[in-house]
């Protein structure tokens, strides 16, 4: 039996190369470890007492961090691969998804040294990593333009690749002139105008065409009717927050609840699913939960006018939507572009589970008596989630396909 290749570096450097997500996932892999080990240290530091704040608040930079910069290298590498095939249009090559690795990679390395005082290093973070973001949205919206095929789901994206860049604007004037409103607002647009409506798109193509490929006899449901309404209430929501009418936004994310569980509903399969396919959906069982959740705190918060659950509702979201699906849908296509079975795996599924844990850890922080205790081994668990996933993913990215071929 002969040993597996190992590549050597000038290889690697070339295989990084061969296609988008091997590239940016990779970096967003780096990414997501870095800059939970800063927020880990951090919350440990600040429950002992002894943490030292950043240039900005460090929870504003914690969540600035985890939405311009740790989600985006696994979107725009989804993207990048996926967009010419959605339009019919060539493959990108690597002049155009090289440098959106750079600045998102450069923009993250440089803010996470910037934190330990320089506020100079953070805005230049802030700028690479907008470099990045626009380079990216350029390329997907030429692509977009020189195509002769028409699709929702390309044009759901960019509007809300629109949206990030408008927050992080938000974010590079909020490092110019501190001011809470900036800060807020720059928050807001990533979650709704931003994250959500991207995730929600892509789960709204790609669940039902991985379950058509898998499940025999399976009927897509895909209604443009739902993302278009999804639209409109995502808009709602960030309106609303946006005018702190936080009393109202159960009107907008009740009814969300709702539409993402009748697309749950619709779309599992009426039979037996494998792994892979089955985290996709326990992933997107976070949103109509986090929805569900906050529409209990608005409601609570126009009949008592108390802030209940605090960031449970968020934590829900970005940790049981985002951070579930992040491994289930990275996963898919790490194991399908790289001529390897489409299994979901140990080190996968371990890191799913462990992720489901950890929302749950970050939820209870809210309630607990000694929250940063809770918040801390939230952080650490999701360190423990991701190490071995990361690793294992990083393996396939620098060495060739498991069946020769290209890519």
């Amino acid at each position: 039996m002969n040993a597996p290749a190992v590549a050597l570096p000038p290889q690697a450097l070339r295989l990084l190369a061969a296609a988008p997500h091997r590239a940016l996932f990779l970096i967003g892999a780096t990414n997501v470890l870095a800059a939970m080990a800063w927020w880990a240290v951090w919350l440990v530091a600040a429950r002992a007492g002894h943490a030292t704040q950043p240039p900005l608040p460090a929870g504003w930079m914690h969540a600035f961090i985890m939405q311009y910069q740790v989600l985006p290298p696994f979107i725009f590498g989804f993207l990048l691969t996926v967009f010419p095939r959605w339009l019919s249009c060539p493959p990108l090559t690597a002049r155009h998804y090289l440098p959106v690795g750079a600045g998102l990679l450069g923009g993250q390395v440089l803010t996470l040294v910037g934190l330990g005082g320089s506020l100079e290093l953070v805005r230049a973070g802030a700028l690479l990593t907008l470099a990045g973001w626009m380079i990216g949205t350029f390329w997907l919206a030429r692509v977009f333009v020189q195509s002769r095929v028409f699709t929702g789901h390309a044009v759901s994206v960019l509007v809300a690749l629109a949206f990030g860049i408008a927050g992080l604007v938000c974010y590079a004037l909020l490092l110019r002139h501190v001011d809470g409103l900036v800060a807020y607002a720059a928050l807001k647009i990533g979650v709704m105008g931003m994250l959500v409506p991207i995730y929600f798109t892509i789960c709204h193509r790609m669940i039902p065409f991985f379950t058509a490929n898998v499940v025999r006899e399976y009927e897509v449901i895909r209604p443009m009717w739902a993302l278009a309404a999804a639209w409109i209430l995502f808009v709602a929501h960030l309106a609303l927050e946006l005018t702190h009418a936080f009393a109202y936004l159960w009107i907008a994310d009740a009814p969300l609840a709702v539409l993402a569980t009748g697309l749950l509903v619709f779309w599992w399969p009426r039979g037996p699913m494998p792994a892979l396919l089955r985290v996709l959906y326990l992933g997107f069982a976070w949103f109509p939960v986090a929805f569900a959740l906050y529409s209990l705190q608005s409601a609570w918060y126009s009949i008592s006018g108390e802030f209940a659950f605090g960031r449970a509702p968020a934590h829900a979201l970005f940790i049981g939507f985002f951070g579930s699906l992040l491994v289930a849908m990275v996963t898919r296509v790490t194991q399908g572009h790289s001529g390897r079975p489409l299994v979901l795996g140990g080190v996968a599924a371990t890191a799913f589970v462990v992720i489901q844990l950890v929302a749950v850890t970050r939820i209870v922080a809210e309630f607990a008596p000694d929250a940063l205790a809770w918040q801390a081994a939230a952080a650490l668990g999701w360190i423990a989630a991701f190490l071995p996933w990361v690793l294992r993913s990083a393996w396939i990215y620098l060495t060739p396909r498991a069946d020769g071929h290209p890519g």
